[in-house]
């Protein structure tokens, strides 16, 4: 008689590599979860530290973009901030693919919570998404493709951006577009797999334009040497990739052919923004980020731009590791091609010299053939070491491939795979994110969250806040969220034209809000000529200000307070915790 133990069926290997899919998805959301575990315990008032002011640009994106939607207008374009002229959203990071789709959560449960989803949700899909396409069709290693893809999307220079950058964080269509040109390489159905490789850049171009283009970059590199490695074989891959390279190029510029033109010839349109020469310095990228548990912050500010642009930092270990396995699998051309790469984008993002340590040299780096060019032209140098950490993270999964696949005495196996993991957790530990800092924000003034502000603002009107909102203060836009966008804002946080046609960030300033800046920068209020006076009705005329706004306890209150009394002939009035002039009778309807 059979025992009922033998009654039961084996579990066969599909359903137990279905289990650890299950486990590993779960472990990337887990992870992404507690980097932004201090937001999602304060979504009614948490800011994220190091976003600076982008958090509020971001929260506004959302929730304007949500508001077109249910009102059906265009959401391209908005006049809520820089009124009269309005914003280009085409032209600025708004991230449509993600605040269309989300209308809903902006519209239920808030701006805030859209900015979090996105964030945690960005960091889990993309190495969810990196996992799928290496565990299925580049290594044949569980193992390899979660160590690969959570690298992918949990690399230090990613979680630097996920303070304030989410078009840097949602990159989860990134391995289904490598996943098409691989399949397309093969020769698979060049048609079918052409559409959807438009269909997937058109999307990704909604989401962000510029890891795009990183992307681009670091693909074409590969190409190129994997070509010169393999040119027999790169011959019979060029006909069906070429084929469905222009069948999806196609699609994409069907789809995307007006908002483009919309981005580049619409309404407040700009050709290029020029940053300046920001290179990588070359010791970052064996330093600590300051958001990895071997984080050295007082460093990481030395090495670069600010807190979100910590694009170079892998830490020494990982770069010796990654140095070993390049030498190790040089002899593989696909892995050779990927450590080119690899160095090639941390190369071009070190600019046009390299420095060290803070010290320039006279030795040129590939930005100086690049800097001019169209479209690389309006990007951060330094961002193109993002590039370098999609090949080093394949590099990890085949080279944990190959360890676990040696064909070794039992023994020496166990030594290798002991020696492999232990020298995995020796480069990625140090490197392993932490929380993100939050702190509480400001509660928005009585004269906004009550509804004050009606008693001022007729239709058509618009608000003046002192000093007014640029890249260095735009809480004026978390405010008008909050009073659901009954009133438009004079200038802003935005990328705009300035007056030659090149992109600038914030709106053109007026003599006005040059002169309050000024105030708020200095602490003294100045003595006001006629010819002042009359410059300041006329700028309140052009933003067709109904009401002007300075809040009580803003930096330098009474030296502003003092500047707009003598500006207008006329004393500010507390109401609601804000200092209100009623400018109605300088700017007749």
């Amino acid at each position: 008689m059979r025992s009922p133990a033998a009654e039961v069926p084996r579990v066969r290997w599909p359903y137990r590599g279905r289990i650890a899919d299950i486990a590993v998805l779960s472990a990337y959301v887990l992870a992404a979860f507690l980097v932004y575990r201090p937001l999602w315990m304060n979504l009614g008032s948490g800011y994220l530290s190091s976003s600076v002011q982008d958090q509020n640009m971001w929260e506004w994106f959302f929730a304007v973009t949500a508001r077109s939607v249910l009102h059906l207008e265009n959401p391209l374009f908005s006049d809520f901030q820089n009124y009269p002229l309005g914003v280009n959203l085409m032209a600025n990071t708004a991230m449509l693919g993600v605040g269309i789709p989300l209308t809903p959560v902006t519209v239920l449960f808030g701006p805030t919570t859209t900015w979090a989803l996105t964030l945690t949700g960005g960091l889990a899909a993309t190495a969810g998404a990196w996992y799928w396409v290496l565990s299925r069709h580049v290594v044949d290693t569980r193992a390899g493709a979660a160590i690969g893809a959570a690298f992918c999307a949990f690399a230090p220079s990613i979680i630097s951006h996920a303070n304030a950058h989410p078009n840097f964080v949602v990159l989860f269509l990134l391995p289904f577009i490598v996943l098409r040109l691989l399949k397309l390489a093969r020769g698979e159905r060049p048609v079918r797999n052409g559409v959807l490789l438009g269909l997937l850049v058109t999307y990704q171009v909604f989401l962000g334009e510029e890891p795009l283009l990183i992307a681009a970059t670091t693909m074409a590199v590969f190409a190129i040497v994997y070509a010169l490695s393999r040119p027999e074989e790169a011959l019979a891959m060029a006909r069906p990739l070429g084929a469905g390279i222009l069948v999806g190029a196609g699609v994409t510029f069907a789809l995307v052919a007006f908002p483009l033109w919309w981005q580049f010839a619409g309404p407040q349109s700009y050709g290029s923004i020029e940053h300046g020469l920001l290179g990588n310095d070359a010791a970052a990228f064996t330093s600590f980020a300051t958001e990895s548990l071997a984080g050295d912050a007082e460093t990481a500010e030395k090495l670069s731009l600010n807190r979100t642009e910590e694009n170079a930092f892998f830490g020494w270990p990982l770069v010796l590791l990654l140095t070993a396995v390049t030498i190790a699998l040089w002899r593989v051309a696909a892995a050779r091609a990927l450590a080119v790469a690899m160095f090639a984008l941390a190369w071009i993002s070190m600019g046009v010299l390299l420095v060290v340590d803070g010290e320039p040299t006279s030795i040129p780096g590939p930005w100086m053939l690049l800097f001019d060019l169209p479209l690389y032209e309006s990007v951060l140098e330094s961002r193109f070491a993002l590039g370098a950490v999609v090949p080093a993270g394949i590099l990890l999964a085949m080279a944990t491939e190959r360890v676990l696949r040696l064909n070794l005495a039992p023994d020496w196996g166990h030594a290798a795979r002991i020696g492999w993991f232990g020298a995995l957790a020796f480069a990625l530990v140090p490197i392993a994110p932490t929380e993100l800092r939050v702190h509480e924000r400001d509660p928005v003034p009585q004269f906004f969250a009550d509804g004050t502000w009606r008693q001022y603002v007729e239709p058509g009107g618009s608000v003046v806040v002192v000093p007014l909102p640029d890249t260095g203060d735009a809480e004026a836009l978390h405010w008008q969220v909050k009073a659901g966008f009954g009133f438009p804002l004079a200038e802003g946080y935005f990328v705009g034209p300035s007056a030659d046609g090149r992109g600038t960030y914030g709106a053109v300033r007026r003599p006005v809000s040059e002169l309050l800046e000024q105030v708020a920068d200095t602490g003294v209020a100045p003595a006001i000529s006629p010819a002042g006076k009359r410059q300041a009705a006329a700028d309140l005329r052009y933003w067709e200000a109904d009401v002007v706004v300075l809040p009580m306890a803003a930096d330098q209150a009474d030296a502003l307070r003092t500047t707009v009394d003598r500006l207008l002939d006329q004393d500010a009035r507390p109401v609601g915790g804000m200092w209100v002039w009623d400018v109605r009778a300088v700017t007749p309807g």
